[in-house]
Order: structure tokens, then sequence, then C-alpha cells
């Protein structure tokens, strides 16, 4: 069985500081897939890159929770 960690407001756990660094890293992700996106000829989102670049951090996150098991705790 899991143990619980309680967070309190106003302070960073060791556990938060892993969750910030995953979506960092998502976030990190989600850019560079649209710079290697930009980087085939004839694709260039313009206006908007934003976008394209939330969409691809979605996606990242969605493929990194398919690949992973992840264990919730009620």
């Amino acid at each position: 069985m899991s143990k619980q960690v309680f967070s309190p407001n106003w302070t960073i756990v060791k556990q938060d500081l892993k969750k910030l660094a995953i979506g960092a890293g998502i976030a990190l992700l989600g850019t560079l897939a649209t710079y290697l996106e930009e980087a085939v000829p004839g694709i260039d989102f313009g206006a908007i890159t934003p976008i394209i670049v939330a969409i691809n951090s979605i996606l990242v996150n969605v493929i990194r929770k398919f690949v992973i098991s992840t264990v919730y705790v009620k």
C-alpha cells in the first residue's frame, strides 16, 4: 500500500518537485516536437505556433500516461 504525503500550503515537498519536473519536461518535449515539425520543409505554423505547442504538450502527456503504469490512492 502506498503512503500518502501531505503538502501543506506555502511549502514544496519532494513529491511536488517531482510533479513540477514532469510538467516542465512535458512542456519542453511539446516545444521540441513543434520545433522538429517546423524543420520539415513546407510546414510553418506562423501565428498558431503557441496552440501547436500546447497540443503537442498534451499529446506528449497522453503518450506518457499510456506508456507508464499508474497507481492511484483513494
